[in-house]
């Protein structure tokens, strides 16, 4: 789909409409806020929404503020209860791969951000080539149960750095 088709149209609608106002989105299947920002600010760029529109700079801007001084980007399960949790937490792997993919897709370069986040990334990378991650980021249901989907810290970081890379090799073209 492009921006153009129905079904796309009704999405962004919708999108716009749950935007938090401080720009994030709440996500289902991983904890919370950085999860569901990351995956409708990939989605809205894979469909060709316009990154320079503002409430896209409104997410881009959010994920920024909620990077952690080590780098890297974590949030706690309370978020679901308290808002002041959303985008807090101690970093961990793919939390900060979310950010990661999300600002990547928000963002036509490379911001600091960005690179603190993949610095963040590749300094934690352990000698099986994997992420240690002992924090829940997989909400089952949300206020009640929390859980590690094992594979998380390990395919969102690739991921991450995957799309981090081919993006630096972008830039370095142009």
């Amino acid at each position: 789909y492009r921006t153009e088709h129905p079904v796309a149209k009704r999405a962004i609608e919708w999108l716009k409409k749950n935007q938090s106002p401080a720009g994030g989105w709440w996500g289902r299947w991983g904890i919370n806020y950085i999860y569901g920002t990351f995956s409708a600010l990939s989605g809205l760029r894979a469909i060709g929404v316009d990154i320079n529109e503002p409430w896209i700079k409104k997410a881009v801007a959010w994920l920024k503020s909620k990077q952690n001084p080590d780098g890297g980007w974590g949030e706690s399960p309370l978020s679901d209860k308290d808002p002041a949790w959303r985008g807090r937490g101690t970093s961990t792997a793919s939390q900060t791969a979310w950010a990661l993919i999300g600002l990547i897709a928000g963002e036509a370069g490379i911001s600091e951000h960005a690179m603190r986040g993949a610095q963040w990334l590749s300094e934690r990378q352990n000698d099986e080539g994997a992420w240690d991650e002992r924090e829940s980021t997989g909400n089952g249901f949300p206020n009640h149960f929390y859980l590690r989907y094992h594979m998380y810290a390990h395919y969102f970081p690739l991921m991450a750095l995957g799309r981090f890379r081919k993006r630096l090799a972008e830039t370095a073209s142009r």
